[in-house]
């Protein structure tokens, strides 16, 4: 049986794919089914544009979905950027060097250097036309004082997390995946999985 990842961004597929590997489904991502028209993210949180996408394109491929949605919340920003993390700053800030100067300059402008802030990750699966699980997962940290590292992709330059003394773009690949937000989420999801084979 297959699997929809209801992402085209490769690099969150990649990451995905390893918590995966091993469930006897495939897993394919949106370039994977054909041309499937976006749907309006306008949820107020994470878990409302979750549920949203994967009953979205369950109904829209007629395949098991999973919908994720995630980003950072920075405390000191009053958790922006929050749900408008891959939107944040447009249409100035296209690229994520441009988002990390954007934050760090409404950093300064509330007299903060850094600021506790954390990853955040909401999974929804849907199948025929309903959710049947949903997760969260969150790896807590504070905003580096510069971007460093070039592993994973994008804030992960900007997250520090105190227990491994690095940055998630300086870990590697099953480092991150072993704290990151959206290999808790996943790892449950696969526990989910795992546990109902012949329902699913």
């Amino acid at each position: 049986m297959r699997l929809l990842i209801a992402t085209t961004n490769a690099d969150k597929l990649r990451e995905i794919r390893l918590v995966l590997a091993g469930l006897p489904h495939e897993i394919v991502g949106l370039t994977d089914v054909g041309p499937v028209e976006e749907p309006d993210e306008r949820g107020r949180t994470f878990d409302d544009n979750a549920r949203a996408k994967a009953l979205y394109y369950a109904e829209a491929t007629g395949e098991m979905a999973v919908g994720e949605d995630s980003g950072l919340e920075i405390d000191a920003l009053d958790g922006a950027p929050g749900v408008y993390s891959a939107r944040f700053g447009l249409p100035e800030a296209r690229s994520y060097p441009d988002k990390f100067a954007l934050i760090y300059r409404r950093l300064r402008a509330r007299g903060a250097v850094t600021s506790p802030a954390r990853f955040v990750c909401a999974l929804a699966l849907a199948r025929q036309g309903r959710v049947v699980f949903e997760t969260r997962g969150t790896v807590e940290g504070v905003v580096a004082d510069a971007p460093r590292g070039r592993g994973g992709f994008g804030y992960d330059p900007i997250l520090y997390y105190p227990p491994l003394g690095r940055t998630l773009a300086e870990l590697s690949a099953d480092e991150k995946a072993a704290i990151s937000h959206r290999g808790q989420a996943f790892r449950a999801l696969r526990r989910y999985l795992e546990a109902q084979p012949t329902r699913l």
